[in-house]
């Protein structure tokens, strides 16, 4: 008998694409044939993400272009999981009957039981609170082969006023050190050259279960244990930047310089609203820390415009600060008004018109910064994790150390020998564009 294929489209965040990844585990050990072919496949699932209005629709949309091929194809079911399947089950039940199966992020251990009713043309919903899932679990990588991500906890406590990560997620939960750990040791067997560490607020890692900040340790177990190249911190919260972390930055070579440090505004009014703690004082303190004490340390960071009670002055304060602080790395977003948050009913709400103006203003001013910031490293020489060969320009293409995977440029560079993906290469930048870099092979 011929096996179901099953198609898989994953949407949002690492962590989500790390949930992607057990999922695929579970299905492949389940028997069933994974295809990269959605027009082959009998059974369609979508992972999706539900953090702000753009992404509901774009979660929307792609399951309406996979009826399509229900419709005029092979298809057969379209499964449903992820953020939006935990938060909005009853309205995907109501209004997009093309829907076979919902499967919330506190169930993905069910995936195998949901792709086999979609196969069959029966309906499932599997929608329990994430607080009973269990974390971790085997996963089938889908990222490159050099790098990886490593959830080290679920769900968030911190309640900022404008996120419905807590409602979707749940609390937060820290995954013990130990299989943390092997799972890195697992990671590094099958080539990867660097590690991802994510979470909600990877700097809260290990609160909930021994009673202290133990993302220190973490990191420190993980470089003893495994020849990993390159660690890297991403979601790192302002106020949690402890003197102990900040000299791990410092002297482990292998914890890469680079921090992503998402500071959401500086005015305290703001601040207070969101929900924010420690306020611009614990912003400030823990970029002047960074910069002081880690010498080339990257900074990324991101803002939201259009908060609700955001003011004209309050916008400037926040166009001045990004001006004085020059981040190396930096996004802004417009505010999302979400249902369920405390954010949704406070008054003052901006319009939209207003917030689109704020985002570009501050991007334009960002945007001449990293430019400048580009061009200062023409002439220097950095190392290289080659990622692949670009056959339209003729160059090799990859990351330093400034730069996350997804989020962050490139650096393009022409070799005299075949470079594999995963090789790390010196370069020298002789070119600097508006968000890559151009050098040659040292």
């Amino acid at each position: 008998m011929e096996k179901i294929k099953i198609g898989f489209i994953s949407l949002g965040c690492p962590k989500n694409q790390v949930d992607t990844e057990v999922m695929l585990s579970l299905l492949d050990k389940a028997g069933y044939e994974l295809t990269g072919d959605e027009k082959e496949a009998d059974v369609i699932v979508i992972n999706t993400c539900a953090f702000i209005e753009s992404a509901k629709r774009e979660s929307i949309d792609s399951i309406l272009d996979v009826a399509e091929l229900k419709k005029h194809g092979n298809l057969k079911g379209i499964v449903v999981c992820g953020c939006m399947a935990q938060r909005y089950a009853d309205e995907i039940e109501r209004e997009l009957p093309e829907v076979d199966a919902i499967v919330g992020t506190g169930s993905i251990r069910e995936i195998a039981e949901a792709v086999k009713a979609a196969a069959e043309g029966s309906r499932f919903r599997s929608v329990k609170p994430n607080a009973e899932a269990p974390l971790g679990g085997e996963r089938i990588i889908t990222t490159p082969s050099h790098y990886a991500y490593l959830k080290i906890a679920e769900g968030c406590d911190n309640r900022c006023t404008y996120c419905a990560i807590p409602l979707i997620r749940g609390p937060f939960r820290s995954r013990p050190m130990e299989e943390l750990v092997e799972e890195a040791k697992t990671l590094e067997r099958s080539g990867v050259r660097e590690l991802l560490l994510v979470a909600q607020d990877t700097t809260r890692y290990g609160l909930d279960l021994y009673g202290e900040y133990k993302l220190v340790e973490l990191v420190r177990k993980i470089t003893a244990e495994t020849s990993i190249p390159w660690i890297r911190l991403m979601y790192c919260y302002p106020d949690k930047i402890t003197d102990e972390l900040v000299g791990e930055l410092r002297d482990n070579g292998r914890l890469v310089k680079y921090i992503d440090l998402p500071v959401q505004h500086i005015s305290d009014k703001v601040l207070r609203a969101m929900n924010r703690r420690g306020g611009s004082e614990a912003v400030r303190s823990a970029i002047k820390k960074l910069r002081e004490n880690v010498p080339g340390i990257i900074i990324r960071s991101t803002a939201i415009v259009g908060f609700p009670g955001e003011s004209r002055a309050d916008f400037e304060e926040l166009c001045e600060f990004i001006k004085e602080v020059r981040f190396d790395r930096f996004g802004a977003f417009t505010y999302s008004r979400e249902e369920g948050t405390p954010a949704y009913d406070m008054p003052g709400q901006v319009p939209e018109k207003e917030k689109r103006r704020r985002l570009d203003r501050l991007m334009e001013i960002q945007l001449e910064m990293h430019e400048e910031k580009n061009r200062s490293w023409i002439g220097q020489t950095l190392k290289v994790l080659c990622e692949g060969y670009d056959e339209d320009s003729g160059l090799y293409f990859g990351r330093s150390y400034a730069d996350a995977p997804e989020i962050d440029g490139k650096v393009l560079f022409a070799a005299d020998r075949r470079v594999p993906a995963g090789e790390f290469v010196d370069v020298k930048i002789g070119v600097a564009e508006m968000y890559d870099l151009r050098g040659e092979i040292v």
